[in-house]
């Protein structure tokens, strides 16, 4: 078999795993469903599926990937042509909202894995780090599109402070029982709304003064030792 087959049998093998996964959260939740499950739904062994994925807590890393890509594909078409920084960050938070639809009855299972610190679901663990990169870059291509005149420490720090906001929006989200998530998209709009006045005022000299505090404090928790 030509390494080009192997890659492509395994990428199947890779998918049909997941696909059964999701299938399996929706049908039985995630507390129930176990590895052995997903393996015998996906047609493979269970030492297949652990050969792709070390657990379920990693197939559920696969599915924040998933969102991430399908989320960055979302915002970028919703985006174009729009200049404002609050319709900007309201169009890219709703995008996330709407690709995160199916996710939903099982997003309180994942939030419970994810709030373990030292755990791989953590949005700020090692594992992670390649879906928490892409949210920053998101929030970098929603800010260098806007109409907006920031000091440049304070844009240089923006980015990941955006998506920390998104965190709280996320968090919001999973306890959101509302019929379409309309309570989080009341929050999105209404949050974006605010924070583009209130980055706006960073114009005015004391406001920018503020503004310069809270990147240092930032900074400083980013980089003082534990």
């Amino acid at each position: 078999m030509s390494d080009a087959s192997r890659s492509a049998r395994g990428a199947q093998t890779r998918e049909a795993i997941t696909t059964a996964a999701r299938a399996l959260f929706l049908e039985r939740g995630y507390d129930a469903t176990t590895m052995r499950a997903v393996a015998q739904r996906a047609g493979v062994s269970l030492g297949n599926a652990y050969y792709y994925f070390a657990s379920k807590d990693h197939l559920v890393q696969e599915f924040y990937g998933e969102l991430q890509l399908d989320h960055a594909v979302a915002a970028e078409a919703a985006l174009d042509g729009v200049r404002g920084l609050g319709e900007r960050l309201t169009l890219a938070w709703e995008a996330w909202v709407d690709v995160a639809e199916p996710l939903r009855p099982f997003a309180g299972s994942f939030f419970r894995v994810a709030a373990e610190p030292t755990g791989p679901l953590s949005p700020f663990s090692a594992e992670s780090s390649p879906a928490r990169e892409a949210g920053i870059e998101l929030h970098r291509a929603v800010l260098d599109g806007a109409d907006l005149a920031l000091p440049s420490q304070l844009r240089a720090e923006l980015p990941e402070l955006l998506w920390l906001a998104h965190m709280g929006v996320v968090l919001f989200w999973v306890y959101d029982a509302s019929p379409d998530a309309g309570r989080t998209r009341v929050l999105v709009r209404r949050a974006a709304g605010l924070i583009d006045r209130l980055l706006r005022l960073t114009r005015l000299p004391g406001a920018r003064g503020l503004a310069l505090d809270v990147v240092r404090l930032v900074t400083d928790l980013r980089t003082r030792p534990a």
